[in-house]
Order: C-alpha cells, then structure tokens, then sequence
C-alpha cells in the first residue's frame, strides 16, 4: 500500500470524524435547548435520593450526547453552589450509564438500514430553513444531527472497508495486531480520549475498525482494554474545567476519575484473568457472523457495544452506594482553602460568585443561574436603601462611607456579570432566552441606579444634620409610610421577577401608583405648611429631592417587576 493510499484513509477517517463530532454537537445543543433548563428544578426535587440523580445524569447525558458534557457542567453547577457534592457523585454515574447508548448507535451504524437516515440531514435542514417557530428549528435540528452522525459513522466505516486479503487490509491488520500487551492498550485508550476529549469518538474509531473486519491487537480481549482506557481518558476533560474552581468542584472531578478509574481496576483484573471472556460470553449473545438490518458481521461492534454498557452499568450498581464514601475521599484529597477574603467583602462574594463559564456549554442552564444571581443582587441593592434611609431617620453621617463601599461592591458585581451576559449571548440560545439576556442588561442597570439613589440620600442626610434642619413627626411618620411602601413593592417585584409572573404585574403597577400619589401628597402638604409659616423653608430642599429620589427608586424597582414581559 503505498503513501497516497494511507493519507487517503487517514483523510476520509478524519472526515468521518469531523462529520460525526459536528452532529454530536449540533445534537447536544438543540436537544439541551428542547429541555430548556429544567435540570435545577429536578435536582432541587432529588437532593438526596441517588437512584433519582443517577436517572438524570443518564437523561442529561443522552440529551446532550457527551458523558464529558454532562460531567463538564456538574463541575460548573458544583462550582456554582446549585448542586451538592452528594448529588454530583450519583449524578456523575448516571453519566456514564447514558453515554453508552452512543456505542449501540455507533455499533448499528454500519447496518444497511443507516442508508435511509442519511436523508435525515436534508430534512432537518429545510425544516430549520423554513419554519420561524424556533422549538420547530432545534427539532429540525436534532433531525440533521441524526442525519450528520449516520453520514459521519458510513464514511468511517467505508474509509476502513477494504477486500479480504487484499493489499492495504493485510498492512493495517498487521500494524494493529502488534500492540498485544492490555496495559499498553489500556494506555492508547487513556491518551488518545485525553487529546480527543471525547470517549465517543474513540468508540467510534473502535467500533468502524471492528466493523471493518480489522483485528485489533491479538484478538480476544484487547478492544475492550481501550474501551477501558477511554472511560478514564474522557476524566481529563472534567478535571481540566475543574482547575482555578472551588474546592467542591475540583472534588466533583475527581469523583468522577476516581470511579472509572476503580472501575477499571476491577475490570481490568477481570479481563487479564479470564482472557476468553470476549469469545465466552459476549460473542454467545452476539455472535460474529450476526446479521443485523441486512447487514452481516454486526456481532463483533455489538460485542464493545455490549461490554461498554456492562462496564459502566455494574460500575454504578457496584459504587452507588458508596456515594458518601467517595465524597469522604474526596474531601480528604481535595483541602478547603483557608478563607482570606475580609468580612467586609462576605456579602459581595456570596453574590454572582463563580460565575462559571462551564455552565455556557449548557445555555438554559447558565441563564438561570445566572437569573436567580441578579435577584440577590436587587436584594443587595435594596439592602443599601435600606441602610441609607434609616440613616436619614437617624441623621447618621457615618453610614455615607459605608454606602460608597457598599455602591463599589454593586459597581464590582455589575462589572463581572455584564461581562458574563455578553459571553452568554454569544451561546447558542434560543429567540426567547436571547430576549431574557437582552432585559437583564436593563435590569442590571435599574439594579446600579437603586444604589446610585442610596447615595443621594446620603447627601441630604449630611444636609439635615450641618444645616440643623428640623422636620416634624407627621412628616417622620409619612416618610416612614411611604417607605413602608416601597419596601413592599420590593417584596412583590423580587417574586414577580424570580417567578416570572405576568399576573402580579398588575398589582405591582398598582402599588407603585400609590407611591407615586403618596410623593404628591407629601409634597403637595410641604407646600400647604410652608405657605402657612409652620414649616423651615430651608427645609424645601431636602425634603423634595428626599421624597423624589425614594419615588425614583420605586420606578426603578417596577422596572426591574416588569422585565419579564420582555417585549
């Protein structure tokens, strides 16, 4: 076989490739966009029961197409505080229990009856093409995505298909069947998924050479030591995200090594121990000459198909329940941090903290996270109203440079979570998580100019105390009022925004009217007693803008209520 022949079958294997990782990945994408972020509220429903959160790391897993995605973005979501240690170890197995289904529809693959699903790409694509609804497009999608992996997988297995005994199937047969040694095929199956970061596509490889009717190493056993080895590779991509992460994220990632890798251990003994294992049992439910959808020689790629799916459903069934020991050597290998942050700084921290970009890789995921942050910082925001206002009532000066270092801990979070809302734009969202982005920008703005007003409250305080202003108590007891008002249009906004509920909108509205006439009234009763001698005419000033400002605030904090039309 002479070089151009060998470039040409490393060419078309790429290609393959290339076209069956771009299916993956228009797959995981469009079917994690149809599921629509619905993992935290499952997660919060299965906080302890681990047979539940195996279930979603498998479902998870076989929506997005990837054990690395779903490992991925439990380090994210571990990071993130939303899911626990306990909760990601079941959820980790589960993972590895739903990526197997990729090996059965890899290992079919090369039956006739993929002929018919290669059309799936056209389909797909007019369906995107055409239709405006955008759940129809991801369908449409997913529908191409079938159609890509099918045509990626034949293009493999035909790169691969050579005559029996012909020249170029004896060189290849002859250059995989020197590496006999399982540890070393343990090793290329390790590295390679390491490089490739996708057990998947390793798999793929495997099985299209199987399929081909290429022997791998001596027989026997030996693909199956690299469909081991690919289960610990597929860790590194897990562990790689889980660098510059908290301690409980980089403990996630190493659950998840630390279960394939006493997986492999276990299996590898199995296997070097009992070395006709392959021939014994698998080839006895999936014979080699097997004829699957008019297809002959489909018994061997069912074989791995079956082993991969044996290895980690076992695993699972064997580790689950030592999920509290995995966590107790987890947090023995992975040592908390001692805390630096000052106190002063605990309140800004606990707020958009760990923003995590793995998150990105799921969108709906990201967003609401990312959603719920912004309603911690509207508490925050509220909170150095609150500060502020009760200054004024205690004309104390003092609380000025505490609400400038609490406005620059608004400015810091405003900062991180911009520059994280432009990242999440660039994901792939679809029309209406692109609108909820779009509101949040103007949320985060209404959010910042509540502090900016904290501020200026400050300064009339500072006026009331060194121009020895005196206001009465009715006046005290109104301002308490109309605050006492605002503060409950802030309860209702908060859970109209969190809850997205169109139907308190109305009752918002309602309660900022109130506000609004209360401002004119207080104002209106100010004029009424300065007029009549009973009130400081110095006074005006302070009184005006205080009363203006706290009714700007209400404005914006129905803003905030009412962002969720996202018209």
């Amino acid at each position: 076989m002479d070089a151009m022949q060998i470039i040409t079958i490393i060419m078309r294997i790429l290609g393959g490739m290339g076209t069956f990782l771009i299916g993956m990945k228009l797959l995981s994408e469009n079917m994690m966009r149809l599921a629509h972020g619905k993992l935290k509220s499952m997660l919060n429903k299965t906080a302890e029961n681990r047979f539940a959160n195996v279930g979603i790391g498998a479902a998870v897993t076989v929506l997005g197409q990837s054990s690395a995605f779903t490992t991925v973005m439990v380090v994210g979501l571990v990071n993130a505080g939303i899911m626990t240690l306990f909760q990601a170890t079941a959820v980790i197995m589960g993972a590895n229990i739903g990526t197997t289904l990729n090996a059965w529809v890899i290992a079919l693959g090369g039956s006739e009856i993929t002929v018919f699903f290669f059309c799936l790409a056209a389909v797909g694509v007019f369906i995107d093409m055409f239709s405006k609804n955008e759940k129809v497009k991801s369908v449409g999608n997913v529908i191409a995505a079938f159609g890509l992996i099918f045509v990626g997988l034949k293009f493999m297995s035909g790169a691969l298909t050579f005559e029996k005994n012909s020249e170029a199937f004896n060189t290849v047969s002859a250059l995989l069947t020197k590496i006999k040694n399982p540890f070393l095929l343990l090793l290329i199956g390790v590295v390679i998924t390491a490089l490739v970061q996708s057990s998947t596509a390793v798999n793929a490889i495997i099985l299209t050479m199987v399929s081909a009717g290429l022997v791998i190493g001596g027989g026997g056993n030996s693909a199956l030591y690299i469909i081991i080895g690919s289960n610990i590779g597929t860790c590194v991509t897990a562990l790689i995200s889980s660098l510059g992460a908290s301690s409980n994220a980089k403990r996630a990632a190493v659950i998840h090594f630390l279960f394939n890798f006493f997986g492999a251990i276990i299996f590898m003994i199995v296997l070097v121990s009992w070395t006709s294992f392959s021939d014994t049992v698998l080839a006895a439910i999936f014979p080699s000459e097997m004829t699957v959808f008019g297809k002959e020689g489909l018994g061997l790629p069912l074989q791995i198909a079956a082993f991969h799916t044996l290895f980690n459903c076992l695993n699972t069934l064997l580790f689950l329940p030592f999920v509290k020991v995995f966590v107790f050597v987890a947090n023995h290998l992975v040592r908390d941090k001692k805390p630096e942050a000052a106190e002063e700084k605990e309140e800004e921290l606990a707020i958009f903290k760990d923003l995590d970009e793995r998150l990105l890789r799921s969108p709906s995921v990201a967003l609401g996270y990312f959603y719920e942050e912004t309603g911690k910082a509207f508490t925050f925001a509220m909170n150095i109203l609150d500060d502020a206002f009760e200054s004024f009532l205690k004309k104390d000066e003092g609380a000025k440079e505490r609400i400038l270092r609490k406005n620059a801990q608004l400015a810091g979070l405003n900062r991180v979570a911009v520059a994280y809302l432009v990242k999440l734009s660039s994901a792939s969202l679809v029309f209406a998580e692109e609108k909820t982005v779009s509101s949040l920008h103007y949320t985060l703005n209404d959010i910042m100019r509540i502090g900016e007003l904290a501020d200026n409250v400050t300064k009339y305080t500072a006026h009331y105390v060194e121009d020895g202003l005196v206001f009465s108590e009715e006046f005290i007891e109104k301002l308490r009022e109309m605050y006492g008002k605002i503060k409950s249009l802030y309860d209702l906004s908060l859970q109209t925004f969190l809850d997205r509920d169109l139907v308190r909108l109305a009752e918002v509205d309602e309660l900022e009217d109130e506000i609004d006439r209360e401002r004119k009234e207080l104002i209106s009763t100010h004029i009424e007693r300065l007029n009549e001698g009973k009130c400081q005419p110095q006074n005006s000033n302070v009184f005006i803008n205080l009363v203006g400002n706290l009714e700007r605030a209400a404005d914006h904090i129905n803003f905030i209520a009412h962002s969720i039309e996202q018209k």
